[in-house]
């Protein structure tokens, strides 16, 4: 909207072809989401506080992990809406509205948004962690994976290999999923958003992990938006996505102001509201950018985090023993003795270790 007006202007003043730059665009939205983050959030504490939306910190299941949580009692929750409120005003500035890559994030963002709102709701309303039945919103999720990855089957994000996979490292591994592709991408959308609700579990955690996430798949997108970049690359060029890094950005910004405010000690949490919304983001431009299969070490530390719950359940069902002291994986190291603030800046430097080498398979193949 704003970046048509712009280009209106581009015959008066020749300044304005910067507009047209994807850098450019990316820089501005990074810092037009973070401003108005920043600046609205106090606001959002206060009306959550009056309105009292607060986390209930219902950790009935452990004792423990309840008396470790104590202080954070009565923190506002749900600002997840603060971070998707400034990521689409951004948007509006400065993102491509004729791109379609761009309004399937935006839709499926809003989706999941909606339901982590009620979920957030719920669990206020009853004052507890019950909320949601789980098979509800596993319904919601995969009908939303099976939109997006119907989409992509018809519209194919590129002319040849729309369906196939990438392997990192590997120059010629590819294989074609065919009409699988569409349940292969329910699988990530499940994967992603439900990984990222996970892991919010400390301040700071979810959302420090989820901008290195967002922020290497910036780098992505522009990478395979670019047709010189790609080919030099050897990757799959891909038309248009270049503006996923305009969206990726916008996130970062809203998500880095939300740090400001989520740090230990959190004055806000970002909710389901948040965590689902955002987790989805992650995996639809993972599929749209095809490159699907580097979530598992671009996203480790979720992957790590939702791979203890799973695996936490399964021993119990079968052999009756815990693997972890607790699931998810965090909370482990929280009953090992390991503090809070050591916990989340090692996974973060885990994150930061993991997006760095996945950056380098674009070119190691």
């Amino acid at each position: 909207m704003f970046l048509k007006f712009l280009n209106t202007l581009v015959n008066l003043f020749s300044g304005f072809n910067v507009i047209q730059y994807i850098t450019f665009r990316s820089a501005f939205s990074a810092v037009t989401a973070f401003l108005l983050a920043v600046f609205l959030t106090p606001f959002l504490i206060r009306k959550l506080k009056s309105k009292n939306i607060v986390d209930m910190n219902a950790r009935e299941y452990c004792s423990t992990l309840n008396a470790l949580h104590k202080d954070k009692h009565g923190t506002p929750t749900m600002g997840g809406i603060i971070i998707i409120l400034s990521f689409l005003v951004s948007i509006l500035f400065w993102g491509d509205l004729q791109n379609p890559y761009i309004w399937l994030v935006i839709i499926s963002m809003l989706v999941m948004g909606a339901l982590g709102f009620v979920d957030d709701i719920l669990k206020i309303k009853n004052k507890s962690s019950k909320a949601l039945s789980i098979r509800s919103k596993l319904i919601i999720q995969i009908l939303l994976g099976l939109v997006v990855g119907t989409y992509l089957y018809i519209y194919p994000t590129h002319p040849v290999y729309g369906t196939y996979l990438q392997f990192p490292f590997f120059k010629n591994l590819i294989f074609d999923m065919g009409i699988y592709y569409i349940p292969f991408a329910v699988c990530v959308i499940l994967a992603t958003s439900n990984a990222v609700n996970v892991t919010d579990g400390l301040d700071g955690l979810a959302i420090g992990s989820l901008m290195i996430c967002i922020g290497a798949y910036a780098v992505i997108s522009y990478l395979t938006g670019h047709i010189e970049f790609a080919n030099y690359l050897q990757i799959l060029p891909i038309a248009g996505s270049g503006e996923l890094a305009v969206c990726s950005t916008a996130l970062v910004g809203a998500s880095l102001a939300f740090l400001w405010f989520n740090t230990k000690p959190a004055q806000i949490f970002m909710g389901d509201v948040g965590s689902l919304p955002l987790g989805t983001a992650i995996g639809v431009v993972a599929l749209i950018t095809k490159q699907e299969l580097l979530l598992f070490l671009i996203g480790g530390v979720f992957v790590m985090e939702i791979l203890s719950v799973v695996i936490q359940i399964i021993s119990y069902k079968i052999w009756r023993k815990r693997i972890f002291k607790m699931a998810p994986i965090h909370h482990h190291f929280e009953k090992l003795g390991w503090q809070e603030s050591q916990i989340i800046v090692r996974f973060w430097i885990i994150g930061i270790i993991l997006a760095l080498l996945s950056l380098s398979t674009l070119k190691l193949r």
